[in-house]
């Protein structure tokens, strides 16, 4: 199971620096989910190549934990699922970043917890699900699409990356709720893609793999943790993926060879 500034010297310096040395250093990302698992992965692994990075997650010790371990990461205090935090983490996004070239739509909910039928799922677990999977990324997507455009216009490309899961193509049993929203998060991600295909923001959905997070294990507390992947090869493999996005538009043909 694989699970603005108006300032013009602040708004261009990620260009100019993606031009002198890794194409991630000086690009301005934000991370749901930031304080453990893929999402913390990601913290580091963009620091380390010289992104300016701010995270989002629900609890603040976690965020003043992880911000305390991490210089230069800026943490942020909200959930995604709620709807009255969207613009308040946005704004606070812009204003930390001084903008935004990359958005990374990490955080997850499995719904149920174990894992349970169709049948069995609760209503108000589904709608968890449903909130953080889907719901969170579309609202912050748009919320912060004049932010993305706007590093279009300092000559930069901006990518929205939405984690998936094979769970949202696949039908397992018992994924149900998870698996509905990651289905619901791909196809939204592919509408979103071909929808400003002329806009330069490349909207990607990846499925990082069967990972050794929390959430793997509340989800398959028996499974061997050696033949799982480690956070950070994750990290590294989506960190390259969106460098790449960087420098080519991303089309709604190799969307699709990306996501298998």
């Amino acid at each position: 199971m694989h699970m603005p500034t108006d300032d013009f010297t602040t708004r261009s310096a990620p260009a100019l620096a993606r031009g002198l040395t890794d194409p991630l250093a000086g690009v301005r990302v934000a991370i749901t989910g930031g304080t453990a698992g893929l999402g913390l992965a990601l913290v580091r692994h963009l620091l380390d190549r010289g992104a300016h990075v701010a995270f989002i997650a629900r609890h603040r010790d976690d965020v003043a934990r992880v911000a305390a371990e991490h210089a230069g990461a800026h943490g942020i205090v909200g959930d995604v699922s709620d709807k009255e935090d969207i613009h308040p983490i946005a704004m606070q996004i812009v204003g930390a970043l001084g903008g935004l070239d990359v958005l990374v739509n990490n955080a997850s909910d499995l719904g149920p917890v174990p894992l349970a039928p169709l049948a069995d799922t609760e209503c108000e677990d589904f709608e968890r699900a449903l909130a953080t999977n889907v719901l969170g990324p579309f609202r912050l997507t748009k919320a912060l699409l004049g932010s993305l455009a706007a590093a279009v216009r300092e000559g930069s490309r901006a990518v929205v990356l939405n984690v998936s899961s094979d769970a949202g193509i696949e039908a397992y049993a018992r994924w149900g709720a998870y698996g509905a929203s990651k289905a619901a998060l791909r196809h939204l991600s592919r509408i979103w893609n071909e929808e400003l295909q002329a806009s330069s923001i490349v909207v990607l959905t990846l499925d990082p793999g069967d990972m050794d997070t929390a959430l793997h294990a509340a989800a398959v507390p028996d499974a061997d943790r050696s033949a799982l992947k480690h956070p950070g090869t994750a990290a590294r493999e989506l960190a390259d993926t969106i460098a790449a996005a960087m420098g080519e538009r991303t089309t709604g043909a190799n969307l699709q060879e990306a996501t298998r």
